[in-house]
């Protein structure tokens, strides 16, 4: 894959810069502040690229921001979020439009290699992957979706997972349950949150927004 690194601590973007390319992957880009991010998300149009969301000059959401800006001008170029903490607008402003290619880690999270190229992976195909830490947040702050509260149990469950971003056979892994029972699972959520049949992955990513959608 192709990858643009925006980070302006200077050891994570080095380490990151070494894991990728260990990992096969070629980082085309580094950028440091809230500009330079958009700049060489625009002049590289990366297969995905990882941008911290406090970048300077004001150390606010500049990163954000940039990623943003890119994405609507390059509808549905693939991006990973990095944040020191988790903070729910920043999940739902990623999802808003959509497409999928987005993803939303806490910077600790970098450090479980596998982990972090696996989910790039998946965002430069198209799909999500939100950080557990971050999903375990905001599935704690409770939720007044009355389409929610149509789901059983098990289906918060095999939602919640979705949301991390796993495929069904990866759902179903984590819960000892058939890849089978884990699409009868997918298809009920999909009924009962109104989400119509126009491509099983944007299903999968509004689906993971109405859940992101909580007060």
């Amino acid at each position: 894959m192709r990858i643009v690194v925006a980070e302006d601590l200077y050891l994570l973007r080095d380490g990151m810069v070494r894991l990728l390319e260990a990992y096969g992957h070629q980082v085309v880009a580094t950028a440091t502040t809230g500009p330079e991010t958009l700049d060489a998300l625009l002049t590289h149009r990366p297969d995905v690229a990882v941008v911290d969301v406090r970048m300077p000059p004001t150390q606010s959401d500049e990163g954000l921001r940039a990623a943003l800006d890119a994405r609507r001008r390059l509808p549905g170029l693939p991006i990973l979020i990095l944040s020191q903490h988790v903070e729910q607008l920043y999940a739902r402003e990623l999802l808003a439009d959509g497409t999928g290619g987005i993803g939303y880690f806490l910077k600790e999270s970098v450090f479980d290699a596998d982990q972090f190229v696996e989910a790039l992976e998946r965002i430069a195909g198209g799909g999500t992957a939100m950080d557990p830490a971050v999903i375990a947040k905001l599935l704690s702050s409770g939720s007044s979706n009355l389409r929610l509260e149509r789901l059983t149990e098990r289906e918060h469950d095999v939602l919640g997972l979705m949301a991390e971003g796993l495929s069904n056979q990866a759902v179903g892994r984590r819960l000892f349950l058939s890849e089978s029972a884990i699409s009868k699972y997918t298809t009920s959520i999909f009924g009962k949150l109104g989400i119509t049949d126009d491509g099983d992955n944007n299903r999968r990513v509004l689906a993971v927004l109405t859940y992101l959608n909580k007060p």
